[in-house]
């Protein structure tokens, strides 16, 4: 595993003060435009897909569906998008949750999950847990279970992964980097 963390690692590009000033943006656009670093890191997310025993794949918008989708497929799995809210068509459950200065919503279909279904819910980054503590009550709320989340990297700093144990439940949250 050292080894695909240091592919992953190279790959990625720290952006000064983007979106803001003394924030240090991490872009994984270098890391889709590598065909072996993105088939490394769809490897990886799909084998904890299939340990954690996932029948489905939640992407989180945006980024989540560009890693999500392809995982699903490596992973013989569906893939079901989690969207901002008014991006779906038809019936929808809804969940909000508090942002640092606000709050939104995200949508999933509801006939998308079902009580079979255990669901690994994949994104680029856990920063804060805000999407990805919506995502879980959003998926128990449609009656699946949560197999986990699984991200690419974890901000530690950010606390994301103490603000997601109540909404884990005990499942597990995996990052194949830590930062």
């Amino acid at each position: 595993m050292t080894d695909i963390r240091e592919l992953l690692l190279s790959r990625i590009r720290d952006v000064t003060d983007y979106p803001e000033p003394g924030v240090v943006f991490k872009d994984i656009t270098p890391l889709l435009a590598d065909p072996a670093a993105f088939s490394a890191l769809t490897e990886a997310l799909a084998e904890i897909a299939t340990r954690q025993g996932a029948t489905k794949v939640v992407g989180l918008e945006a980024r989540g569906f560009i890693l999500g989708a392809p995982v699903a497929l490596r992973a013989g799995l569906g893939f079901i998008p989690v969207r901002k809210a008014g991006k779906l068509p038809g019936a929808t459950l809804r969940q909000s949750y508090d942002l640092e200065y606000g709050s939104a919503e995200i949508e999933v279909h509801a006939e998308d999950l079902t009580a079979a279904d255990r669901v690994l819910v994949v994104d680029d980054v856990l920063a804060t847990g805000g999407t990805a503590e919506a995502s879980l009550q959003l998926i128990r709320r449609a009656g699946a279970g949560v197999a986990g989340v699984a991200v690419l990297m974890e901000l530690g700093f950010l606390q994301g992964r103490a603000r997601l144990g109540t909404a884990l439940d005990g499942a597990p949250l995996e990052a194949l980097l830590q930062v």
